[in-house]
């Protein structure tokens, strides 16, 4: 079943719940020569699941979870501020550490954990990918849930499926489990005393397995539903590319939970067919539609709700499997079908399955297009062949351009606009490198600082740089800004346009010294100094030296200048 046996599936269950009796953690290393297994008890306060506004979210810790961002953007994941504290400080006040760190290079490190303690798992798992990143591990680890809450936002799900991590998470879902639904939630006052309620339950039945009688458990399953409703069904929307302006309105009016899913759901619904799921915009529709009763079941749904909490043994044992991940399929395949009448997803919830499955399309298709590079190389190709035919005339392929004087000069103009509007990412360096010094040029040729601002301010530097520049060094464990040899030119421009100030002394000094880090790795080329560039006459006129720079300029200024015709 999804990469793991089914032996190692029920240990793993196994160990969550035992995991119950313990304060932090509990570690079985003997049960297997080859396997080690940590797991994490639930916690039954409703404090460790809501800290504070209504969905208890915060920006993720970058100390332990530094991937967990949008490269792009820069913005990092938002996760639930109780569960990231409550794993802070199982790691602070624990061996948890020691005990992970001398697993994972003799055995495959398995974390599990069920209820609030899935959570804790998954930001373990996460904690230990990162440090696979930087270290040469034998095996990635693997995160078992069973009945979890949802953790963190898109941001969160997104990095996951990015740095190819998602495939390590595997959770179970019992129809009617009220706990993988709960943070679909805000917490209003009634709800959080009916939810403490809900969690006394759970605590009497994961110590001497018989829960007490919730007299709010129907009040409180509704609440939970209504708003889980209005989530998926704003995503939906969004999934098919609504244009009502109205959604734009709700969103001004209505909070929606920020949380989403991420890696491989196994839904269950008792004896019967299993659904397995990795999309997660899937996933968040049928955690929704999964637990919708038929209008006769009503009570049973609530009962369920809470019971099914407890009940995940009965999905370990070896069911038939139908995958959902070939979501176009849904209306001719019939097995698919049955699992849908059997799980009850009413036609509404097939639609949206559909949607999120066109979505999952839209963005391979994107992808193979990212892929598909011949037209960027060919145009990368004429626009390296116009650079280097500057190369001996003193100036350079960034004052040429900027001049706008031949022929040569307008076609690069072509390309660059060709260029500029092409999805790339694995050239996106390259294409940085060569196109972004043109793209400088023409915003100071045409002043366009004078209207909106400096080119590396808000309004002036292209997304199109901005994303590939952060990729390099996320790729490659950079500091922040550190591979900025395509723009320097536009902090050149300021800088000699603004001259030499109290205020700019720093900023030139900084320049200087990345300069010369670029000249050293070799990212920048040597037309940069040729004697009549823009960064040469901004060079000649600073109080501030340098050895490395100052042999540069005079070894390019001394090579024999090349007229050109035309």
């Amino acid at each position: 079943m999804v990469g793991m046996s089914e032996e190692l599936m029920k240990k793993a269950y196994s160990e969550a719940m035992k995991a119950h009796k313990s304060e932090t953690f509990r570690l079985d290393n003997k049960s297997s020569k080859d396997v080690v297994i940590f797991s994490f008890p639930g916690s039954w306060s409703v404090q460790d699941w809501y800290s504070k506004g209504p969905f208890g979210a915060t920006e993720i810790n970058q100390e332990f979870f530094p991937s967990l961002r949008s490269i792009g953007n820069n913005e990092f994941a938002t996760v639930n501020e109780a569960f990231q504290e409550r794993f802070k400080l199982i790691m602070d006040k624990s061996q948890l550490q020691k005990e992970v760190l001398n697993a994972v290079n003799k055995k495959q490190v398995i974390f599990t954990g069920h209820s609030s303690g899935g959570a804790i798992a998954m930001l373990a798992t996460i904690w230990l990918l990162e440090k696979c990143r930087k270290e040469n591990y034998p095996f990635r680890p693997y995160c078992v849930t069973f009945g979890s809450p949802l953790v963190g936002n898109f941001i969160f799900s997104h990095a996951l499926r990015r740095e190819k991590w998602s495939n390590q998470f595997i959770h179970f879902v019992m129809r009617y489990d009220i706990v993988p639904r709960v943070l679909l939630s805000p917490l209003s006052g009634d709800l959080q005393q009916q939810f403490q309620q809900v969690l006394d339950s759970f605590k009497q039945q994961s110590k001497k397995g018989q829960a007490n009688i919730v007299e709010e458990a129907p009040s409180f399953f509704k609440e939970v539903m209504i708003n889980a409703l209005k989530t998926t069904s704003h995503v939906a929307c969004k999934l098919k590319e609504s244009t009502n302006p109205l959604l734009e309105t709700l969103e001004g009016f209505i909070e929606f939970s920020p949380y989403r899913p991420f890696g491989t759901y196994i839904f269950c619904n008792g004896p019967g067919n299993i659904v397995t799921l990795k999309n997660p915009d899937a996933v968040l529709q049928f955690l929704f539609y999964f637990s919708q009763p038929s209008s006769d079941r009503d009570d049973e749904a609530i009962r369920r709700s809470l019971s099914d909490h407890f009940d995940y043994a009965k999905s370990l044992n070896q069911q038939p499997v139908v995958s959902l991940d070939s979501l176009e399929e849904l209306h001719r395949v019939n097995m698919i079908n049955q699992a849908f009448d059997e799980f009850g997803v009413d036609v509404k919830g097939r639609l949206c399955l559909l949607a999120a499955g066109e979505s999952e399309k839209r963005k391979e298709r994107n992808k193979n297009k990212i892929d598909s590079k011949e037209d960027m190389k060919n145009a990368l190709a004429e626009i390296e062949t116009y650079r280097k035919m500057w190369e001996g005339h003193k100036v350079g392929y960034y004052d040429a351009f900027k001049l706008q004087k031949k022929q040569e000069d307008f076609k690069a103009n072509v390309k660059r606009l060709e260029l500029g509007i092409k999805e790339w990412v694995d050239l996106g360096t390259g294409f940085r490198r060569l196109v972004e010094p043109l793209d400088i040029a023409n915003f100071y040729q045409h002043q366009k600082n004078d209207d909106s601002g400096a080119y590396m301010g808000n309004r002036g530097r292209p997304k199109r740089y901005r994303y590939t520049q952060r990729w390099r060094e996320h790729e490659k464990g950079m500091e922040k800004d550190s591979s900025g040899e395509s723009c320097f030119w536009a902090e050149v421009e300021e800088l000699l346009a603004t001259g030499i100030t109290p205020e700019t002394s720093e900023r030139a000094q900084k320049l200087v010294k990345q300069v010369e880090q670029w000249v050293e790795k070799e990212e920048i080329e040597s037309d940069v100094f040729l004697s009549k560039t823009t960064f040469v006459k901004w060079w000649n006129g600073l109080p501030i030296k340098s050895d490395q720079i100052d042999k540069i300029v005079s070894d390019s200024s001394s090579s024999p200048a090349v007229t050109m015709s035309g």
